[in-house]
């Protein structure tokens, strides 16, 4: 894989998912996991997201939407905050959650919606100290 690849990859993850949780990560990767993030960076977010298909709303959509769905709670809990910057509204981010509960059952979409909730706080209070 190219690196061109890989730097597009950590930029528009960086774009996506803030500058904060990207540094966080690269902190926290070791020897074990770095195979796994750079996979990641270089398909996930150099190729995936950087395709024309889709605009990064409708990414963050449909991953919302899968994530709670296969019952992803640290990657979807990402993911929310990933959607809010990404310019997918509070009250999308319900609306989509109710059309997981019909589909995939209403104890999945209630716990998206009680991890969307606690992540909403978080974002709130860090806003306020910020």
């Amino acid at each position: 894989m190219s690196d061109e690849l890989y730097e597009r990859g950590e930029k528009i993850r960086g774009e996506v998912l803030g500058q904060a949780y990207v540094s966080s990560s690269i902190a926290n990767t070791d020897a074990f996991s770095e195979p796994m993030r750079t996979f990641a960076v270089r398909n996930l977010w150099g190729d995936i997201w950087a395709r024309p298909g889709l605009d990064r709303r409708a990414r963050s959509i449909v991953n919302l939407a899968l994530l709670s769905s296969a019952n992803r709670p640290a990657e979807l809990k990402i993911h929310i905050r990933a959607a809010l910057n990404n310019d997918v509204k509070r009250e999308e981010i319900g609306e989509i959650f109710l059309q997981v509960a019909l589909y995939c059952g209403v104890p999945t979409g209630s716990d998206a919606t009680r991890l969307a909730k606690q992540t909403f706080a978080e974002i709130d209070a860090e806003a306020k100290a910020g």
